[in-house]
């Protein structure tokens, strides 16, 4: 269908989402979501732990793509495990579990990232304004504390460019801030397949209203599961920690977080074996006793400083480290030639980055000037050693060394924004330059030396305007260039399979443009979105054989969508709709029309809560469900696809006020019909188990306490 008649197509539906809302009642207009032209915390360029006053009709009056997602959504009625639990209403993102903890979620925005078959790739990940993306694009999920989290921030569009290279989009967590006065919070949830998590949270702050102190913030956690299929149990801890303080005419922020984890690989099924039983595992995850351990520190430091006349300088640094142990299900009889690497993964990761930025904020030409420059550098030096996975007869254990070397990703990024805002108009545009370098050093030369380096750089523009059109009604668009590099995991095989760096990996490069409506009135909220992607050189899976991933460019892509949502409250009730259209194809090479693997065509999320005024009393909010998946291609070649789905759900929650005390409590059901799913697919899987399936009907239940002091 081409976006010309889509119009046509989808009239009834753009109708019905303009009635559809969230949990926010008629009474009150609520707040646009923020942009990262905000003074909130983030900048649209480099986001940084610092956070100012936000200003809330900043959203409003941006000219980018930008949902809020505020903390208490992703708390409330939710087991606070994975992210992809409160994201479901934002347009144009694509988050699934894949129910396989060693593998992290599935994301992808506006079709990037839908490649990666473990971890995040091509869309930026942060917390508190440090990276959990690497320079080389790669990053997790795992480690977002969802107990503090006081808002979340998902960026598309072309102004995610000025996150960096790899930033087909970005999601941004911030933890609160303690205050007076001061809460502790403790919550536990249970659920099927042995399923539990345990949280505390305490905030606060030192001092008193004429002389504050430190506001601290502490969260822990942990939480286990034996897995919905054999080989699939887990258990992770997490803690998260934030002290800040402000001082004269600035702040200054310390960030610390740890996280271990442990999680057995269950891997994907092929279509015969995930027709016959999606509860079962292959053979060989069992044999293997294939499994990943991980864990990671980092510290952060964040300082800012107002300088007069409106001028400010802001500082971030921060360091960490991560230790991963994988093992794979790679046969012995692959293991023989000379380039292999084994079939166990040792890495060990030492990181750090920087940003220093200055910024200008004052009154213009009847509007706000905001001009900002900086500097952001971030470095990964990885040892990452290869091991045979047997010994003898044994499976599943480490034996032999197969591969030993140093690879490094360095990142040197200058950048400038600038925005003009009136009441009526929007200007902002920025420029990035992207400069990174790839090293690794063999030290295993018994197969010779494998070692290489690469670069990629490139200038990132973007340009935006918003325009009101009457006071509940106005328009924007934007448009922008962008580059994604390969990861050093993507880029550590070359062409035949053999371990060395793959120095004819390029990086991707695309334009992207769009243009929409929003509008909002004392009831909600709504927003519709058209845009347009094109991409060369894409970055492709080029098989997944035991565990070992290869890659190579594409010819040139093509990505057109619809993005629509909408929120209302109608007394009693409210109502969230989120829809998304997405055609994705490849326009050249031996797949030129067919569609982009890992990416639905079409997804609509829709809520209705209901808060009865006769349950005023207990807090009580009831909730319906609906998640529509389209059809999901799992390879370049279009042959399989995991099937369309629609999956309910239905929850319920409660709150009664106890004094200082207040006791909070819900229950939910998922997949209320049982619906038999793939929860993701694995793109382009060498041995074709391209299906990860979705959890059948599950029943949660969880009950939290907090208190003021």
């Amino acid at each position: 269908m081409r976006l010309s008649a889509l119009s046509v197509t989808l009239a009834p539906m753009l109708a019905a989402l303009l009635g559809v809302a969230v949990a926010r009642g008629a009474q009150a207009q609520p707040a646009a979501p923020a942009t990262p032209a905000d003074d909130g915390g983030v900048g649209a360029l480099a986001p940084v732990v610092i956070s100012g006053s936000r200003v809330a009709d900043d959203g409003w009056r941006g000219a980018a793509s930008v949902d809020t997602i505020e903390g208490s959504e992703l708390r409330d009625g939710q087991l606070q495990v994975n992210l992809s639990e409160g994201l479901g209403r934002v347009p144009g993102l694509v988050i699934r579990n894949r129910e396989n903890y060693a593998q992290d979620l599935q994301v992808s925005m506006r079709g990037f990232g839908a490649r990666a078959t473990f971890g995040v790739r091509g869309v930026r990940l942060f917390v508190d304004g440090i990276p959990a993306s690497a320079p080389d694009g790669s990053g997790q999920a795992a480690n977002f504390p969802l107990g503090s989290a006081q808002r979340i921030e998902v960026v598309r569009g072309p102004f995610a460019s000025l996150y960096g290279a790899s930033s087909g989009g970005a999601i941004l967590l911030y933890t609160e801030d303690g205050g007076q006065p001061g809460e502790w919070r403790t919550g536990v949830v249970a659920g099927p397949s042995g399923l539990w998590r345990l949280s505390t949270q305490v905030m606060g702050r030192t001092g008193d209203a004429r002389q504050p102190g430190w506001s601290y913030a502490l969260d822990v956690g942990q939480f286990a599961t034996d897995g919905l299929r054999p080989q699939s149990a887990a258990d992770r801890s997490t803690t998260n920690a934030k002290l800040s303080r402000a001082h004269e005419g600035g702040r200054t922020t310390l960030v610390f977080n740890r996280q271990t984890a442990f999680a057995l690989d269950p891997q994907g099924l092929n279509r015969a074996q995930f027709d016959a039983n999606p509860a079962q595992t292959a053979p060989q995850p069992i044999q293997y006793n294939t499994r990943k351990s991980v864990s990671q520190t980092q510290v952060g430091l964040a300082w800012d400083q107002a300088l007069g006349a409106g001028h400010k300088l802001e500082l971030m640094a921060y360091t960490g480290q991560r230790a991963v142990l994988q093992y794979q299900s790679i046969p012995p009889g692959a293991q023989g030639a000379a380039g292999s690497s084994g079939g166990v993964i040792d890495l060990d990761r030492d990181y750090w980055g920087m940003n220093a930025r200055w910024r200008l904020v004052r009154d213009w030409q009847g509007g706000r000037l905001d001009l900002s420059a900086g500097l952001a550098g971030d470095r990964q030096t990885d040892l990452r050693r290869g091991f045979e996975n047997f010994i003898g007869s044994t499976l599943g254990v480490r034996g032999a060394l197969r591969r030993e070397e140093t690879n490094r990703a360095t990142t040197l990024d200058p950048y400038a924004r600038a925005s003009w805002q009136t009441a009526q108009w929007t200007l902002e545009g920025g420029l990035r330059r992207v400069h990174a370098r790839y090293v690794s050093d063999d030290r295993y030369l018994t197969n010779g030396d494998q070692g290489g380096r690469t670069k990629y750089s490139g200038y990132l523009p973007v340009v935006g305007a918003r325009w009101q059109l009457s006071p509940q009604v106005q328009g924007f668009a934007s448009a922008g260039r962008g580059l994604e590099t390969p990861t050093l995991n993507e880029a550590a095989y070359s062409p035949g399979g053999d371990a060395g760096l793959n120095t004819a990996l390029n990086a991707a490069r695309s334009t992207s443009a769009e243009i929409g409506l929003r509008g909002r009135n004392a009831a909600g909220l709504w927003n519709a979105t058209l845009f347009d992607i094109r991409t060369r050189d894409e970055i492709v899976s080029a098989g997944t054989t035991d565990g070992r991933a290869l890659f190579t460019n594409a010819g040139n892509t093509r990505r057109r969508g619809l993005e629509l949502s909408s929120e209302h409250g109608l007394g009693e009730f409210s109502l969230i709709g989120a829809y998304t259209l997405l055609r994705p194809t490849y326009e050249g090479g031996a797949n030129a029309g067919k569609r982009m693997p890992g990416l639905p065509q079409q997804q609509l999320f829709a809520q209705l809560a209901w808060m009865p005024r006769w349950a005023a009393s207990v807090g009580a909010v009831f909730t319906l469900e609906a998640r529509h998946v389209g059809k999901v291609y799992v390879n370049d070649g279009n042959t399989d696809a995991a099937g369309a789905h629609t999956l309910w759900g239905l929850g319920a929650r409660f709150e009664q006020p106890l004094g200082a005390w207040t006791l909070r409590q819900f229950v939910r059901v998922d997949n209320l019909s049982d619906r038999q799913h793939a929860g993701s697919v694995i793109v382009n899987d060498g041995n074709g188990r391209f299906f990860e399936p979705g959890a059948g009907r599950s029943l949660f239940a969880g009950v939290s306490l907090s208190r003021r002091f």
